[in-house]
C-alpha cells in the first residue's frame, strides 16, 4: 500500500554532510510513523531517526547522531528527510527509510514497528 523511494546518498569526506530523502506514496493513513535506519556490513539494522509524520511532528533521534542530524517532513510534498551534517566514517551505511503503517508498533527504534521499507541509499564518510 504504501511506496518508499530514497535519494541522496553518497560520498563525503569527514565533516561534509548530506541530505536524504524519502518520498511517500500510496495508501497511507492520517496518521503515520516515519523512520530512517542504517545498518553496517555485519552489524544490525539500527534506528537513527523518527517523526510523527501523521500527528504533531514530535522527532527521535538515536544518541550517536544527536547534534548532528536533522529530521523533517514536508506534508505538502509527503516526503520525509534527514539532514546529515558533521558526518562521520562511523556513519557509513546504507540507509533506510520506513513507515509503520497499521501493525503493532513497538517503538520507534524497533524494526518490527515498520511494515514497509524503501530500498535503501548508500552513504560512505572517508
Amino acid at each position: 500500500h504504501v511506496q518508499l523511494v530514497e535519494s541522496g546518498g553518497g560520498s563525503v569526506q569527514a565533516g561534509g554532510s548530506l541530505r536524504l530523502s524519502c518520498a511517500v506514496s500510496g495508501n497511507t493513513g492520517s496518521t503515520y510513523f516515519l523512520g530512517w535506519f542504517r545498518q553496517a556490513p555485519g552489524k544490525e539494522r539500527e534506528g537513527v531517526a523518527a517523526i510523527a509524520a501523521g500527528g504533531r511532528g514530535t522527532t527521535h533521534y538515536a544518541d550517536p547522531v544527536k547534534g548532528r542530524f536533522t529530521i523533517s517532513h514536508d506534508k505538502g510534498v509527503n516526503t520525509m528527510y534527514v539532514q546529515m551534517d558533521s558526518l562521520r566514517p562511523e556513519d557509513t551505511a546504507m540507509y533506510y527509510c520506513a513507515a509503520h503503517g497499521l501493525g503493532t508498533f513497538y517503538g520507534w527504534r524497533d524494526i518490527r514497528s515498520y511494515e514497509y521499507w524503501g530500498q535503501g541509499t548508500q552513504v560512505t564518510v572517508s
